[in-house]
């Protein structure tokens, strides 16, 4: 290993430190994969801000510098998006779609999550919400309280609502479809990052394997196996026309469902989750926000509780604009990954020059730096209601690091032309079920004493994290004054 080492350097003196750790292979990849936040630290305290390390016979160079993350995001010539993403799709959702071409899914997708069309949504979405929350509501009374964990009620709730807004056309109004649907999604989802690392067992991949099967059959509307269109203009139904106009195969549209579901609802509940976690645990949190809501619903004449989406649309809500970037700074851990295709020269802020070779891949961890990096943000691992606000109470965007003003101080939604589509669409619902939840049920926490849970470590790379184990908590119906 040392031998081969040296050769290694001395190669390309230029390269990043290589790290390729005991394991003949393996390299790193059960670190990294059990817990990538604490694996990656550790690689960045003994390395510092760029590194390669062997992961499964890959040589994986990883960047943790935020003003130098613009050189690897602009390249589009040297460096490549798709590729990794294929081979993703392929190991999760059985997959394949070799006719893909980013450009053209990201502009289909800027039509149905911008402008009118994300307003059409988010009044859809809110229109389900309410439902699905009076449903809730019909099962306690202001004299009785209701026990629950706090990620099964959001996840469920916001899941359902995403579900009905996007997929559900054709059964809108069968409870048992949707409780069907959620139950083999969680199944899903729970196996996700083995899936993506391969690592599962042998008694998983039949879960996995039988739950893909059932979700591919639930999500597939009945006019697709006939091979004749649907009347309905619904978004999963000019998600498959679009498909169909990339010439993916009828198999292949029914498998992309369920990564548009996984893509579209796997994200929301988990964040609504962190940020009412964070609000029932940080009391002075909670009288900010309910201090918001109230005064939303003075400057309404109360209809907060009849035209809610109206409301928030045309007010701003700084506290829980900065609750929402506080809570995803703490909470979003995606992994952002490029293929190298060709050699290139990675020139870094700081003025020094690295060779990428081809054939290995590079990403950046946002959630270690700028989110968790404590030269950005004091006490990083800390939740701060007031963290994105101005003292005189406008939302807050100057960070610093080393003296230099950063560009990228969060990235829980990606940057550049990779920036998440949807993001608009997931803050309407978020917020719409938060300040919901706030207006007319009165939450708390059974245990007073409680704290929020900690991670799943195993979650770290997949969009928003998850916790390992839930936050009990009991509601009732708020009594109207």
């Amino acid at each position: 290993h040392i031998v081969y080492l040296i050769i290694y350097k001395e190669i390309q003196k230029n390269e990043p430190p290589l790290d390729k750790g005991f394991i003949p292979w393996l390299g790193h990849a059960l670190e990294f994969g059990k817990d990538a936040a604490k694996f990656l630290t550790r690689m960045k305290q003994k390395h510092g801000d760029i590194f390669t390390v062997r992961v499964c016979g890959r040589y994986i160079t990883v960047l943790l510098d935020p003003n130098s993350y613009d050189a690897i995001l602009d390249d589009k010539v040297s460096l490549d998006f798709s590729r990794y993403a294929q081979v993703l799709m392929q190991r999760i959702f059985s997959l394949r779609l070799p006719n893909h071409n980013p450009d053209t899914e990201r502009a289909w997708m800027e039509q149905h999550f911008q402008g009118p069309s994300l307003a059409r949504l988010s009044s859809t979405m809110h229109l389900h919400l309410q439902t699905l929350l009076r449903d809730e509501e019909r099962s306690c009374s202001p004299a009785d309280w209701r026990q629950d964990g706090l990620f099964s009620l959001c996840y469920s709730l916001l899941f359902g609502a995403g579900y009905l807004t996007l997929f559900g056309a054709e059964n809108s109004n069968d409870v048992t479809a949707l409780a069907t649907v959620y139950k083999e999604f969680r199944t899903f989802d729970g196996l996700l990052a083995k899936l993506a690392r391969s690592t599962l067992k042998q008694e998983e991949k039949r879960t996995a394997s039988l739950s893909q099967e059932r979700l591919w059959e639930l999500l597939s509307p009945a006019w697709l196996s006939r091979g004749k269109g649907s009347e309905s203009s619904s978004w999963q139904q000019s998600y498959l026309h679009h498909l169909q106009t990339e010439g993916v195969e009828t198999e292949m549209q029914r498998r992309a469902m369920l990564l548009q579901l996984w893509a579209t609802q796997g994200n929301a509940g988990p964040a609504a989750f962190w940020l009412l976690s964070f609000l029932l645990t940080h009391p002075e949190a909670m009288r900010a926000v309910r201090k918001e809501i109230r005064g939303l619903r003075l400057q309404e004449d109360g209809s907060l509780q009849r035209h809610p989406l109206d409301t928030l649309e045309h007010h701003s809500t700084p506290v829980f604009d900065s609750v929402l970037s506080e809570t995803l700074r703490l909470t979003a851990a995606a992994l952002i990954t490029r293929e190298v295709v060709q050699d290139k020269t990675l020139c870094l802020a700081s003025g020094q020059a690295y060779h990428l070779r081809q054939g290995d891949r590079v990403c950046m961890f946002p959630f270690l730096s700028p989110q968790m990096d404590p030269q950005i943000h004091h006490d990083p691992q800390t939740f701060q209601y007031d963290r994105f606000l101005n003292a005189d109470g406008t939302e807050k965007k100057k960070f610093y690091k080393g003296g230099e003003r950063l560009k990228y101080y969060t990235m829980p939604w990606g940057a550049g032309n990779n920036m998440c589509v949807g993001r608009h669409f997931a803050v309407s619902g978020i917020k719409q079920f938060v300040f919901m939840v706030l207006s007319r049920l009165d939450l708390e926490l059974c245990d007073p004493t409680a704290i929020v849970p900690p991670v799943n470590p195993g979650r770290y790379g997949f969009g928003m994290l998850q916790p390992d184990g839930d936050l009990e908590v009991r509601y009732r119906l708020k009594t109207l004054q």
